[in-house]
């Protein structure tokens, strides 16, 4: 099995390194800006787009037109940032991707760059040599496996980090538990799963909102460019920042423990965007409860639910196991002793009461035991299930194998 990995780290930055680390930057934007440019004339000519390896033969010609492009970057940062271009554009013009036309980069925005090849790794000494930059120390927490492939440099919050992307080949994994678990994703509980234990949410945007407010407010009170907006604008960005790192080591704390501990993890097939989706309508029919709907979106974004279920993929894959997604048509609604489903069943967030047996239980522990349910049909029947990135086909010996 192939294991393709990043380790990234935090760099120890000189006061002289941040400049030729933030020309890199500016020269791969303005590569990135110029090429979207004439890509937007050809679309819009009725022309083709220019693929990566006709593209790639325009920067000789940029690099005698603009010379530091030549003298402060290495050529290989600048092929790098045109064959991103060539993938973001790709996806765009695909009918079955739905990802957006690539964006310009403005100045200050995701600072990032890489090196595919050139690089020298050295985790004894806690540094790595990159072209053109010299050597830099990084902040070296745990060992590198593997064969590294390429080097990222970028740019978050005002602090430089390297991402090392590494392959490396194990066996076959097979997990070492035998137990298969569903999970209902919620609010006012993060996950509950059906063998009755429960995750409390962190609600890290809930917890920073007002402080995020306050500064905000201090901002649009001061003179926009002046030293004092980009000192302000600053404090909010490493605001945001705290907010997305205390929510991202939620996640992975959450999702190594249940990977670890079973073998199949069945969730809802959740659609986040719709979900998520605002309800203001529009003038001629303007929407209602708008300012729930709002805190509701809030709430459902703070938890992130795609990204959890990201993860969990990812690690079942590494260690052998599995996660299904079941349709959640009326996985809340649905008596888990009688079957009988209807919408009376669950008048209250929290309180499940069957109308024709009387089952009585926590709503979201009926959900889990409801998605649990669906997971076993998928094992038993080898229906289509969503496992990975895309639908397929599950074999139902390999589901029988690690349940």
């Amino acid at each position: 099995m192939l294991i393709q990995k990043a380790y990234k780290f935090a760099l120890n930055v000189s006061p002289g390194q941040q400049h030729p680390l933030l020309r890199f930057a500016g020269s791969c934007r303005f590569v990135w800006n110029r090429m979207l440019a004439l890509q937007k004339q050809r679309l819009d000519a009725g022309d083709p787009v220019l693929r990566y390896n006709k593209a790639a033969l325009l920067l000789p010609e940029w690099k005698r037109n603009f010379p530091w492009l030549k003298t402060e970057t290495h050529s290989q940062a600048l092929q790098q940032t045109l064959k991103r271009l060539d993938r973001a554009l790709m996806d765009a013009l695909s009918k079955s991707s739905p990802k957006q036309f690539p964006r310009f980069k403005k100045k200050g925005g995701h600072n990032a760059f890489r090196f595919p090849q050139g690089f020298k790794l050295d985790p004894g000494n806690n540094r790595i040599f990159l072209p053109k930059l010299g050597w830099l120390r990084y902040r070296n927490s745990r060992e590198v496996l593997g064969t590294v492939k390429n080097v990222t440099v970028s740019q978050r919050a005002g602090r430089w980090f390297v991402s090392i992307q590494t392959e490396r080949e194990i066996d076959a994994p097979v997990h070492l538990s035998s137990s298969m678990v569903g999970i209902d994703m919620g609010i006012a509980r993060f996950a509950t799963l059906s063998d009755g234990s429960f995750i409390a949410p962190r609600n890290s945007f809930k917890k920073h909102e007002r402080k995020l407010a306050r500064e905000q407010q201090r901002l649009a009170r001061k003179v926009k460019r002046s030293n004092n907006w980009k000192k302000q604008k600053r404090k909010i960005t490493r605001l945001h920042a705290r907010i997305a790192d205390v929510r991202n080591d939620f996640l992975h704390k959450t999702s190594t423990a249940i990977s670890k501990n079973h073998a199949v993890v069945v969730l809802e097939d959740l659609t986040v965007k719709n979900m998520s989706a605002s309800a203001k309508g529009t003038l001629a029919a303007p929407g209602r409860n708008v300012n729930q709907k709002r805190g509701l979106n809030r709430s459902i974004l703070d938890q992130g639910w795609s990204e959890f279920r990201r993860q969990l993929e990812y690690k079942q894959d590494w260690r052998g196991g599995l996660v299904l997604a079941v349709p959640p048509q009326n996985t809340s609604r649905t008596c888990p002793s009688c079957g009988h489903i209807a919408a009376d069943n669950r008048k209250t967030q929290a309180k499940f009461l069957c109308v024709a047996c009387g089952h009585s239980e926590h709503a979201d522990l009926v959900a889990a035991k409801n998605i649990l349910a669906a997971g076993h049909a998928v094992s038993a029947c080898g229906e289509m299930v969503q496992s990975g990135r895309s639908a397929k086909q599950e074999p139902t010996e390999r589901l029988s194998h690690v349940a």
